[in-house]
């Protein structure tokens, strides 16, 4: 059983914000020769990364609804410029939606098992609602 991150996105008004954001970050990259992988810093080196990397996915959280997941390729340790030790999440550029599901705000990152985490929305789901009906009957827990 895979073991996930959850994480808020925040700033971010829906995933299709998220992917023009990170296609952005990631023509940004390209054209100054760095390496266009898109990547999440933290501070926090996750002590359970073996088991995440075995199939674990990155669950954002936007506008107090997880919608969204990432798959994880692998972390990298760092020391920033501050020198205080980081850790690069990096992610694959895949964006797979999920059922949405309310989260309350929290800070950092949390771990998140397959029990917990919503399933990803599939074709049979039908064509999405707009976001606010969807946030209003996924609070109600109608969805």
């Amino acid at each position: 059983m895979s073991l996930h991150m959850i994480k808020l996105c925040v700033g971010v008004e829906s995933i299709e914000d998220l992917q023009t954001h990170v296609e952005h970050r990631l023509q940004l990259a390209n054209l100054s020769g760095q390496v266009a992988e898109q990547t999440h810093v933290t501070r926090v080196m996750p002590k359970r990364a073996a088991e995440i990397l075995a199939g674990g996915s990155l669950y954002w959280v936007i506008k107090a609804q997880v919608q969204v997941r990432q798959p994880i390729l692998r972390f990298d340790a760092f020391t920033a410029e501050d020198g205080i030790e980081r850790c690069r999440i990096v992610l694959a550029p895949e964006f797979i939606p999920t059922r949405w599901q309310p989260r309350r705000a929290f800070q950092g990152w949390r771990y998140l098992t397959q029990d917990d985490a919503p399933p990803d929305r599939t074709s049979g789901d039908g064509e999405p609602l707009p976001a606010d009906l969807q946030r209003e009957l996924a609070g109600l827990g109608l969805l």
